[in-house]
């Protein structure tokens, strides 16, 4: 009974630093910062620039922590602290059709984010994030663009998830 009692205690405690969604929250980290992700998109050849992309962007990576951490999200002073800038936001054509238009389309987006762990500075990185969208050359880009959002932001988030607190 003894051995239960403690068991759980462990457990309980360990939680503070550890997720189930596989979050290793530094020790002593009690709030994230999510700075504005700055739209710099339309810098690179052949990327365009969305309005809104940067504050839908700041959101998702806000709700993310949110979602899989127990930290508070807080303006300033941040233990966690996100910050960079959508770098590339196109579309390209990918496959061919026999008289030589396009048959699908990729929207590709990447990001440059720079982490930083107050509580211990080896943790900190700056590092691009990107995924892409396939889509039907006969669709417009407004068509599939509430979609194309949610699964690049889902995969780009959990990506830089990953690499900043699940350590895979």
């Amino acid at each position: 009974m003894k051995k239960a009692v403690v068991l759980i205690f462990v457990l309980l405690v360990s939680c503070k630093y550890y997720s189930f969604t596989g979050a290793s929250i530094p020790e002593g980290a009690e709030s994230v910062q999510v700075n504005f992700f700055v739209n710099n998109a339309a810098n690179e050849v052949g990327s365009v620039f969305e309005p809104g992309l940067d504050r839908d962007f700041t959101n998702a990576v806000q709700e993310m922590l949110l979602n899989q951490t127990n930290l508070d999200l807080t303006n300033v002073n941040g233990d966690l602290i996100y910050e960079g800038e959508i770098i590339t936001y196109a579309v390209s054509p990918m496959t061919a059709t026999a008289d030589e238009t396009a048959a699908q389309n990729r929207l590709t987006m990447a990001v440059n984010v720079r982490y930083f762990n107050t509580r211990g500075e080896d943790d900190d990185f700056e590092k691009r994030f990107s995924f892409f969208y396939d889509f039907d050359a006969a669709d417009q880009l407004q068509s599939i663009q509430a979609e194309a959002h949610e699964i690049l932001f889902e995969r780009i988030t959990q990506d830089i998830f990953n690499e900043s607190l699940a350590k895979w």
